[in-house]
């Protein structure tokens, strides 16, 4: 019985989410969720400081063997994107520091990967994270919720590519 734990992380400067995940012998589990969040008060590098520390105690307490995170789609607005770009740094290299591999998904497959097409709604998404995990409630906040939909994404993901390569060595 081969346990693999996969951390999704959705990053941002105000609110970083993560989602850790178990898949064991085909099934995915729900270790953990949450959000890092970061004062508006303190200043910029210490709010990296923050978020850099927090997460490294996350990774520290759960031991993930695998790590995802969104690529990011977006550039209307520079200084949240150039915010989130930062974040993301600093998330690369917290997990990075640990030797996790890191995989990256756009928001589109990870849409059609939890949903079975990348039109659905964050709303959507929300409510397949909670079928697919069995849980009672849709995860909250809205950031946890897509780090959980990341980990997914990258559980399916990587099943599909063992599963064709166990055909491929059957055939």
């Amino acid at each position: 019985m081969k346990k693999r734990r996969v951390i999704g992380i959705d990053p941002g400067l105000a609110h970083t989410g993560f989602g850790i995940i178990d898949f064991i012998n085909g099934k995915m589990k729900l270790v953990s969720y949450g959000v890092i969040e970061t004062s508006p008060d303190d200043s910029h590098e210490l709010r990296l400081l923050s978020l850099y520390n927090r997460l490294d105690a996350v990774l520290n307490e759960f031991q993930p063997s695998e790590a995802e995170m969104e690529t990011l789609y977006f550039a209307r607005n520079i200084s949240s994107a150039m915010a989130v770009s930062e974040a993301k740094g600093v998330a690369t290299l917290a997990v990075a520091r640990r030797g996790i591999p890191l995989n990256y998904y756009t928001p589109n497959q990870i849409k059609s990967a939890v949903t079975g097409t990348q039109s659905s709604n964050k709303e959507t998404v929300q409510l397949y994270v909670k079928l697919l995990l069995n849980l009672k409630a849709v995860p909250e906040p809205d950031h946890a919720a897509d780090a959980l939909a990341g980990a997914i994404t990258h559980i399916h993901s990587t099943q599909n590519l063992s599963a064709g390569i166990r055909q491929e060595n059957d055939a």
